[in-house]
């Protein structure tokens, strides 16, 4: 039996939100992130979405002993998806991965959209600077659609539960990269 990997491109990355010790750097070609929402949540979800076009980067790690019910509970509300071609793991490690995303037919369209939770959003660009740099942090808001989505400045009290401390240069930089893609915070 193969060993279990997934292929993280959210919170995932950054590794102050989870213990998967074997992790590496890795990019999949073939989809892209969005913000969607689905009934059972009040705030946005970062999914992935099919694209062709695209290539995004995150961490690819492995799942022990194969057993994914703590990771599928962490990611209640999506669904797991094989990774069929397109991932490339730093030090060309090779592995099958998979990948969750939103089922496409959970999601809606929302006419008052709910919002991204900036605690949460703070946590993923923390992840992409310190595995893939400043570049890797534009490069996560180039490969993400949704922006239009409001932001809910909860850095207050948090109300996401891995939420994690930004110095004050991250949280700049989240703020300046946010306000580059037209970003509305409320």
């Amino acid at each position: 039996m193969r060993p279990a990997f997934f292929f993280g491109y959210g919170s995932l990355v950054n590794r102050h939100t989870h213990r998967y010790d074997a992790a590496h750097a890795a990019s999949v070609r073939g989809w892209r992130r969005a913000w969607r929402y689905t009934p059972d949540r009040q705030v946005a979800y970062l999914t992935a979405v099919r694209d062709a076009d695209c290539r995004i980067d995150g961490l690819v790690a492995h799942v022990p002993g194969g057993n994914w019910a703590a990771l599928d509970l962490r990611e209640e509300g999506y669904a797991r998806h094989a990774i069929a071609g397109g991932l490339t793991v730093e030090g060309d490690v090779p592995v099958a991965a998979q990948v969750y995303a939103v089922a496409p037919h959970t999601m809606v369209v929302q006419a008052d959209p709910a919002p991204i939770l900036l605690s949460y959003l703070d946590v993923v660009v923390q992840g992409y600077l310190r595995e893939f740099g400043e570049q890797g942090a534009r490069d996560f808001f180039a490969t993400t659609d949704g922006w239009d989505t409001p932001v809910l400045n909860d850095r207050a009290a948090p109300r996401y539960p891995r939420a994690q401390v930004l110095t004050g240069a991250e949280t700049a930089l989240v703020d300046a990269l946010l306000a580059a893609v037209g970003g509305r915070v409320i």
